[in-house]
This record gives structure tokens, sequence and C-alpha cells, in this order.
């Protein structure tokens, strides 16, 4: 690609409010970041109060270099409610906020035919008015646009009828262990985590279905290979953010025609770096650690 690649993320943009303060974030946004770190021309999509924390939010987002299109409306700006329970943190995450009331608008269909890549979740989808909205700027994208759909399954903001219609408009499709166990009980998943990650890329059309598990592995497979990076050992500071950041490193690697091999080991060490880092938007370094221990496990599908 002889340009910069074009990504967007279309969804939620909030402050986490956590018992320290409050924190910018939103799982989109976050890809965007970590996209735009890794050589893209990255911009959120989403929306925010005409409200002193929407005014806070997006001197957050200029101030990290974030390209952004964001809506005002008269909702309240998002907001998730992070308490601590027995050192627990428990999630509330406020609903009818400004990023609920995401509307079609010609600058923002303008940018999406343009984007490399798009990056979207269910949370965004969770009521009618920005579902719709989304829905038709993910068939607004150019046919060979990669459509990276992390599921970010949270709360009960999603359903079955959701996640099928988000697979069918994706090409690559993201979720973790946790994630795996849910959707094992609405679909009928062969055993083995490989297995129905083929599964599902079989089923849905995909080019790329990416499994994470945490502190132990990442695999992730094609229709004709597949690759397992054991998770490397790191001194966490948190681990938020981590799981978008893999996902803005993995998207630029493909975009720039590199081998799967390349492209998850990328992911892999920078989401590595990213846990040894406070919040989900860390200041890089002029190059990231190489983390892993050994070259990506990779075999022929079959």
């Amino acid at each position: 690609m002889s340009h910069k690649p074009i990504v967007l993320s279309i969804g939620e943009i909030l402050w986490d409010l956590l018992p320290t303060g409050k924190r910018a974030g939103g799982a989109p946004t976050n890809f965007v970041y970590h996209a735009t770190m890794n050589g893209a021309d990255g911009y959120a999509i989403s929306a925010i109060g005409n409200d002193a924390l929407g005014e806070e939010l997006a001197e957050e987002v200029n101030r990290h270099h974030i390209g952004s299109i964001l809506q005002h409306n008269e909702f309240p700006t998002g907001t998730v409610q992070v308490d601590l329970k027995d050192g627990i943190p428990q999630y509330k995450i406020i609903e009818n906020v400004a990023w609920d009331h995401l509307r079609p608008s010609r600058d923002l269909t303008d940018m999406v035919e343009k984007a490399d890549a798009v990056c979207f979740g269910t949370l965004g989808l969770r009521t009618a008015e920005s579902r719709a909205t989304i829905l038709d700027l993910l068939r607004s994208t150019k046919p060979e646009a990669v459509k990276y759909f992390d599921i970010n399954m949270r709360e009960n903001f999603y359903s079955k009828e959701l996640i099928d219609e988000l697979l069918h408009e994706a090409t690559i499709f993201k979720l973790n262990d946790e994630e795996m166990e849910i959707l094992r009980g609405m679909y009928d998943l062969p055993s083995g985590d490989e297995m129905a990650c083929r599964w599902f890329l079989e089923a849905f059309n995909l080019d790329y279905v990416i499994l994470t598990a945490g502190s132990k592995y990442s695999t992730i497979v094609t229709a004709t290979e597949s690759s397992t990076v054991a998770t490397p050992h790191v001194s966490v500071v948190d681990t938020v953010g981590a799981g978008d950041s893999f996902s803005g490193a993995f998207t630029i690697k493909i975009l720039e025609g590199a081998s799967l091999a390349e492209a998850h080991r990328t992911a892999v060490n920078t989401a590595a770096f990213v846990c040894t880092q406070a919040g989900a938007w860390p200041e890089y370094p002029d190059r990231i650690p190489n983390y892993t221990d050994s070259q990506p496990e990779t075999h022929p599908a079959g």
C-alpha cells in the first residue's frame, strides 16, 4: 500500500469512572489509537454530548492525536461506572447516552467509503438508532476493505441475531476465550478452540478468525493456515486496551501485506507492551520490544 491506510472505528466512546478518577476509552477508540500508532491515518466515529464531559473527551482525543468525527447531540456523554467489590472491578455501562444515538450523515458515509479498514463491535449497536446507522455505514465500504468485528460482549447488550448480522458483514472476527464459551451456547460448534474458529471462518466466509486467551495464548486461523503464539510473560501494570492494541497492530500489518506469522507476532508484542503501561493509550517507544520467546507456531489448515 503506497499511502497511509485509512482505518476507522465506529461505536462507543466514553469515560470509565474509576474510584481513582476518570479515564477516556471505549474499545473502538482504543483500536484507532493503536492503529494510528502503527502507521494508520485513523479516525474514531462516535458521538458525545453537549456537556462538560463531552468537551473534555474531545480534548483528550485530540491530545492523544486520535483523528475523530464526533457528532454532538442532546444526550449525555457516555460513561461506565467502575466500582471495586473486594478489590474486583464491577462495571455498569450507562444506557441512553450520546453514542447510542449515532445518526447518518454525508460526512460519515464519505469517510467510510474511503476506508481501508473499519472496526466495530456489538456494544456500539445496542440501540436501534445506532444499529441502523452503523449497518448502513458498513455496507458503504469499498469491496476490498477490511471489516474487523471485535465482538466485545458486554452485559446483556448483544443477541445471536445481532452477532449473525455482524458476522455476515465482517472479514475478520475476533473474540476471547470467555466469549467463545458464550458462543458455544448459541451455536453448534465443534470441540476444540481451533476447530470452533474454523467453523466461524467457513460458516461466514471470513478471511481471519482471531481467538485471544488472555495470559495463555492467541490463535489465528485462515482458510489455508493457522498461527498460535504463547502469551509472553511481562510485568503487568494493567491490561486495559491490550486486546484493542492487538487488533490495531494486526490490522495494519495485514494492510501492509505482511504474512500471518509476522502480523500475529507484531500484534502479540504490541499487546504485551500495552500491558506494561498504564491505560489504553500509552505513549509508544521508538520501537516496540520483542517479548515473544519463539516464532509463531504455524501450520497448514486441515
